[in-house]
């Protein structure tokens, strides 16, 4: 047993981040899958067809690959995406679609996946939240709100988890250069005619140049890895420029219009 490679199993991994991480892990001996909705091949790892927004699909994925490897050494949750538009434009059923792949989809898993490490005592899970999970964005609160929920659901599921051996972690990286900035939804009211339309534009526009200057993911991925293989992993590892890692520090200690006053001038919001 002890000569058999580490089993883990990857969320959102037919791109950017997921991508990058399963490659990676392959190359560290990991046996992996790779899963999400619309798999693409990835070297040295195995793909798994997987929706986490079904109760069905993400009982059948874990079930194949217990079946097929045994069992369950390790999750990454890293299946998500991100919307954008005004509070106001945004309808209870953008919002759910959002909370449901990025944070409930990310506890389908987590569910699926502790008996089987919890009956061996040992198992690691990352949960990928975001700086955005630290401090929210203006017209992206439903992204924010999604890393929110991640940050205070892992906190707690650390602490549950402790007593059978099963080590929690989230990465929180900043703006990177992914798929991501592309991907990303506009409600459909944030259109001409909304009164938040040119400001939202304007600022939606701004975090996509913010994210395209980071181009290196590898920062990221070495988090990833770090948090699997620590033998004592840290709850959080930020991953972000100076700049970011110096506005998240300030949030609890600036009064609440100066730190208001950074966040809306660096979005070009005054």
């Amino acid at each position: 047993m002890a000569n058999l490679p580490r089993v883990v199993l990857i969320t959102g991994a037919s791109s950017g981040f997921g991508r990058a991480i399963a490659a990676d892990l392959a190359t560290r001996g990991w046996e992996v899958w790779a899963a999400s909705r619309h798999p693409q091949p990835v070297e040295r790892c195995r793909t798994l067809t997987l929706d986490v927004c079904s109760d069905l699909s993400v009982a059948d994925g874990v079930a194949q690959v217990l079946r097929e490897s045994g069992r369950i050494d390790a999750l990454v949750n890293n299946a998500g995406y991100g919307i954008a538009g005004a509070i106001e434009d945004t309808t209870a059923q953008e919002a759910w679609a959002q909370l449901d792949t990025n944070f409930i989809g990310m506890h389908r898993l987590c569910r699926a996946v502790i008996p089987g490490m919890r009956a061996a005592r040992a198992g690691r899970i990352v949960n990928m939240s975001s700086l955005g999970g630290l401090v929210a964005l203006p017209f992206q609160a439903f992204y924010a709100a999604s890393k929110f929920a991640v940050e205070a659901y892992t906190e707690a599921l650390r602490m549950e988890l402790a007593a059978f051996g099963i080590k929690v972690s989230m990465v929180e990286p900043g703006d990177f250069a992914t798929g991501f900035t592309a991907s990303r939804r506009l409600t459909a009211a944030c259109a001409q005619g909304s009164p938040y339309f040119e400001t939202a534009t304007r600022v939606i526009a701004r975090a996509g140049e913010d994210e395209q200057k980071m181009r290196d993911i590898g920062p990221v991925v070495r988090a990833v890895s770090a948090a699997l293989e620590s033998r004592s992993p840290r709850l959080r590892y930020p991953v972000a420029s100076a700049i970011q890692r110096l506005l998240v520090g300030l949030r609890p200690v600036l009064p609440q219009p100066w730190f208001e006053y950074l966040v809306m001038d660096n979005y070009k919001m005054r």
